[in-house]
């Protein structure tokens, strides 16, 4: 929930002056600093469900951009699920239902037509 994000910056500033000890006050730092420089990245995590990053499987989706996939087949014959549908020299299309999200489509792709949204 968005509102989770002022309940962390709380609870956080809250053990940083409650601690009494030098340990126990910087140890919210971590969360504090980035908090306060990544916010948009938590936001769009929390409220968009995406990751900008693009390092959260469960965030992220593979697409192919037709208009560049030349149907090479290379994609698919590396796609450990063999979600990813088409005909030599046709554009491909990945079955997102069923995709793992493990990047080996874009690492061989030679044309730069698979990105990550």
């Amino acid at each position: 929930k968005p509102e989770d994000l002022d309940e962390l910056k709380l609870l956080a500033k809250g053990m940083q002056q409650g601690s009494l000890c030098a340990l126990g006050q910087l140890a919210p730092s971590p969360a504090l600093s980035t908090l306060q420089h990544f916010e948009d990245e938590y936001r769009a995590h929390i409220e968009e469900k995406r990751c900008p990053a693009g390092k959260c499987k469960a965030l992220i989706t593979y697409e192919i951009i037709t208009d560049l996939c030349t149907g090479c087949t290379l994609c698919a014959r590396n796609c450990p699920s063999n979600t990813i549908i088409g005909t030599k020299k046709e554009p491909h299309v990945i079955e997102q239902s069923a995709c793992i999200q493990c990047g080996m489509c874009m690492e061989v792709c030679n044309f730069g037509a698979v990105i990550v949204k």
